[in-house]
């Protein structure tokens, strides 16, 4: 998946790259090698043949996550997207259909998460998956230990894949296909919807089949809400119910105790979460469920799953209203 995986701290570095040294490299590759079991020539070879982009370390340091909800929203939620969303859809109606049948999760869902990413299929990335990871494994400090481990996932990825290390364009993160896939991702979560033999992330079928299954192996509950809009009473007593934890903490009771309130029933032990954003008008409070825990499990970012959930709701709209 495209990544928002950054604290705020690191949103705001500026200078963050750094060239490793002799003894750091070694010691690295040395760890690679171990823990994805890869020849010391493989690694050289791959470290040989990568290339240092300081235009990734740029964009790293300037997410679209660092945006006000404001925004942030006005990118995602445009009427081209939504009618290109409701296009996806028909064209690949049989396919979403099997996988909302077989995965149980919701056809508005997927093709609202290709749409994010990749804007269905037709903006996958333009950096080779190699020196993205490789630049940001070995020069960004901040999040070097996990780009690491990704490049070793991405180079048994290739061998499985029998794709030359070099093959493969992305994101600046090095997510790749049309639901941005990191290379763990790839290798845990993708399957072969097809059935034939290769999974293949960069057409539709196992990309639809395996953001799917992404969603169903983080136990998206189908037929749950997702959010709902919340009023507030006393914003003290809300804003103190605000976190930057992804996780639901609270039940609706405690809530509901805080004078928050909303149009919908929910029973008072229903875990949820207080969300807060910058909207164009104000703050905008949500009160949010289990399954938008689970869109952030995609993009660990509030904001990205508000962006989906909500274009969600408008291809399915549009879908409904032309049919």
């Amino acid at each position: 998946m495209r990544l928002a995986l950054l604290s705020a701290a690191v949103w705001l570095s500026t200078s963050v790259s750094a060239a490793p040294t002799v003894t750091e490299q070694q010691q690295w590759l040395e760890e690679l090698a171990g823990k994805f079991e890869l020849s010391q020539d493989a690694l050289n070879q791959a470290i040989a043949g990568a290339t240092y982009q300081q235009s990734i370390i740029d964009a790293m340091t300037r997410p679209a996550e660092a945006k006000p909800w404001h925004d942030y929203r006005p990118i995602f939620l445009t009427d081209k997207r939504i009618e290109q969303g409701v296009a996806f859809w028909k064209e690949h109606e049989a396919l979403l259909a099997r996988a909302e049948q077989e995965l149980q999760v919701p056809a508005q869902i997927i093709a609202a998460i290709i749409g994010v990413e990749t804007y269905y299929g037709s903006h996958m990335g333009t950096h080779k998956v190699l020196d993205a990871l490789y630049t940001l494994g070995f020069h960004y400090p901040p999040r070097g230990t996990f780009f690491r481990s990704e490049l070793g996932h991405y180079l048994k990825l290739a061998e499985q894949q029998e794709w030359s290390l070099d093959e493969q364009k992305g994101s600046y993160a090095g997510a790749m296909g049309m639901g941005q896939f990191i290379s763990s991702s790839y290798r845990h979560y993708a399957v072969d919807f097809n059935d034939d033999g290769h999974i293949n992330l960069f057409e539709a079928t196992d990309a639809i089949g395996s953001v799917a299954n992404y969603f169903h192996e983080h136990k998206w509950q189908f037929g749950d809400p997702v959010v709902h809009k919340a009023s507030v009473a006393d914003t003290d007593a809300a804003d103190a119910l605000v976190s930057s934890a992804l996780e639901l903490k609270h039940s609706w009771a405690e809530l509901a105790a805080a004078g928050i309130t909303t149009e919908d029933e929910l029973a008072a032990d229903t875990p949820v979460k207080l969300v807060k954003l910058d909207g164009a008008d104000g703050p905008e409070y949500w009160v949010v469920r289990h399954n938008f825990y689970v869109i952030t499990r995609y993009n660990r970012s509030p904001l990205y799953a508000m962006a989906v959930y909500q274009l969600s709701e408008e291809i399915r709209q549009a879908y409904e209203q032309q049919r």
